[in-house]
């Protein structure tokens, strides 16, 4: 019996995922505010926070760029026309979504508000299990050993 051949879904699930990350942090944040690291060590949180929040953007406009240089599609719920290796794409398999995730962090170094450092690594699992692990079965059915070899040679998130 032959397999169908995997599709994406309908939902793009990771921006809504990543946005529900952002409105429960901010709730939570308000109703039931984590303590944070003050003082000195703070001040460096800050700041790396901002560090993350510009390699964040730096990572996504990257990303971004390099797709639509191949010529693929930026949704996750379309076929990619292209298999994308080079650029951030050679250090990770998901710059998009590392990014988002490191964005998150970034927010929270910044804005004290703990709940979005540790939603940040829950949005990052539920990615994996409905965004990402779905989009490699597709990617593997589309271009074969390029897909698995490049899949070998390059972590999905770092």
């Amino acid at each position: 019996m032959i397999e169908p051949k995997p599709k994406p879904g309908v939902v793009p699930w990771p921006p809504v995922i990543y946005a529900a990350a952002i409105a429960v942090s901010i709730i939570l944040g308000m109703l039931y505010p984590l303590p944070w690291i003050g003082d000195l060590l703070g001040d460096i949180l800050f700041a790396a926070g901002w560090v993350a929040l510009f390699a964040a953007a730096a990572l996504w406009f990257t990303a971004v760029r390099i797709m639509m240089r191949a010529k693929t599609t930026l949704s996750p719920t379309a076929l990619p026309d292209h298999l994308v290796t080079s650029g951030p794409f050679g250090v990770t398999r998901n710059p998009i979504y590392l990014a988002l995730t490191l964005m998150l962090i970034g927010v929270a170094f910044v804005s004290g508000i703990a709940w979005f450092f540790l939603l940040a690594f829950v949005a990052a699992f539920i990615t994996q299990k409905v965004a990402i692990e779905g989009e490699e079965k597709i990617l593997a059915a589309k271009f074969g050993k390029k897909y698995r070899d490049y899949s070998k040679r390059v972590r999905r998130w770092i």
